[in-house]
């Protein structure tokens, strides 16, 4: 299945460090040869200042071959710069941590700068020390370091540039740290700051294209690429992140950026609405619980830049009703999802949940179904198959319908048809309200008007 493996699509948009993980995914699921991976791996390691890291990596791949004397002086000038930014970085640390400066910082960075410079003589230059040691620590490993300092840097830095860059390097920490929760509160920080300006792309990732800055709303598409990608480090290990995926995921915004510049990330957001299936509560937005609809939709209108098993699926049950078809690319989306760094986790998960929404749509469709096959729809031989579908009926509103018949092996359901009222209820329930509220928007037009000396021309009279 290496044809359907995202890796070296994901890999342009997601920073140095944050790339090890994924290739050792392909390591330990073999669908690459070992050595290509370990080769990508060196390449990788060897621009960065983990050096010990890189000499394992290339003793591994050429372990007749002596080591390359440039890493001795790539490691004695990684140590020499680690005191001299140590140094630095140590000043401001030592007057920022003091309990009476903490207690005298104030929402105000620039009159906490001043206070700064008039009490300690704490010069911007040194403010920004904080930012070059904390991101010197990232590039030789030192995540959790590198989050403390990049945290204070932020704190008092009013360059917006240096800030920006800073919350992803946070982010970046957070993440290859595992501390999901934080990783998600400066995820939603960054979104908020990404939102609200064009920002520049992360600086701490040297294939940054430099190309968008001269457009800031390409540079902020840009950043909101680069943003979808690293979230599913957290959506995908957050206990409450396939929830929170599809409200982000699907909000107009980030819907228009997938759509624009990363159509491949609707495997993700088609394989959360399918996790999302048991949770669909009321307590979830409207948004959550109508997905696998506002999804489909998607994936029809996408369908000629990106498809994969996964999405098919999702066509081929809502759009085609093709339940033969559905099976098909169910048995090769759970290869797909086995394989894959970001889902692997809910392999079982996905497939419970894809078959529940399997049964529910070929139940919804007919009257009379054979336990034996429907069993085969669902990829389950006849007895896990009775299993299943007795549990369905029993935690689904389908127990008062469906009724199982043993003798013959099938299940017989019998809705009563919807009153001719119902629907019309169903039709019309929100009529009420918008029509209160174009009232409102009505009559707040004169109101408006008599306001004014000179009533403003309409549209259609300025034209």
């Amino acid at each position: 299945m290496a044809e359907y493996d995202l890796t070296k699509t994901i890999i342009p948009y997601c920073d140095r460090h944050l790339v090890f993980p994924l290739l050792a995914h392909l390591t330990e699921s073999e669908i690459f040869p070992v050595e290509q991976v370990q080769t990508a791996q060196y390449e990788l390691a060897k621009e960065t200042n983990m050096v010990d890291y890189a000499v394992s990596l290339f003793q591994q791949l050429h372990p007749d071959q002596e080591v390359p004397a440039e890493f001795a002086e790539k490691r004695e000038k990684a140590v020499s710069t680690h005191e001299r930014l140590q140094q630095e970085a140590q000043a401001v640390l030592d007057v920022i941590e003091n309990p009476e400066v903490a207690q005298s910082l104030r929402q105000d960075k620039n009159q906490n700068l001043q206070f700064l410079r008039d009490h300690y003589n704490v010069t911007l230059d040194q403010i920004t020390a904080l930012y070059n040691f904390g991101k010197f620590q990232y590039s030789y490993g030192n995540y959790s370091g590198a989050a403390d300092y990049l945290y204070h840097f932020r704190v008092l830095s009013t360059d917006p540039d240096l800030t920006i860059s800073a919350h992803w390097g946070k982010l970046a920490c957070d993440i290859l740290t595992g501390k999901w929760d934080v990783a998600l509160e400066e995820l939603n920080s960054l979104r908020e700051a990404i939102d609200s300006r064009a920002p520049s792309m992360p600086q701490f990732s040297s294939s940054t294209p430099s190309s968008s800055a001269a457009d800031p709303a390409l540079a902020q598409l840009h950043s909101r690429t680069w943003l979808l990608h690293w979230s599913l480090f957290v959506y995908f290990n957050h206990p409450q992140g396939r929830t929170l995926l599809l409200e982000t995921f699907l909000s107009p915004t980030y819907l228009n950026t997938i759509q624009t510049s990363c159509p491949w990330i609707l495997r993700y957001l088609a394989t959360a609405a399918v996790l999302s299936r048991k949770s669909a509560s009321g307590a979830l937005s409207s948004r959550v619980r109508h997905s696998i609809r506002e999804i489909v939709k998607v994936i029809q209108m996408e369908e000629y830049q990106y498809q994969d098993p996964v999405t098919q699926f999702l066509k081929e049950l809502y759009v085609e009703f093709d339940f033969e078809a559905a099976q098909k690319e169910l048995g090769k989306a759970e290869t797909i999802i086995a394989n894959d760094f970001f889902l692997g986790d809910f392999r079982e998960d996905f497939m419970d949940n894809a078959r529940y929404l399997i049964s529910e749509a070929y139940c919804r469709i007919h009257q009379r179904i054979d336990i034996g096959d429907l069993s085969e729809r669902l990829n389950l031989s006849r007895d896990e198959g009775e299993k299943w579908i007795v549990n369905l009926i029993r935690e689904t509103r389908m127990g008062a319908d469906a009724k199982i018949d043993l003798e013959k092996n099938v299940i017989e359901i019998n809705r009563p048809p919807l009153p001719i009222y119902q629907s019309v209820i169903e039709k019309t329930r929100g009529l009420a309200f918008r029509t209160q509220a174009l009232g409102v928007a009505m009559s707040r037009t004169p109101q408006t008007l008599t306001t004014q000396e000179v009533p403003q021309p309409s549209a259609v009279e300025a034209q």
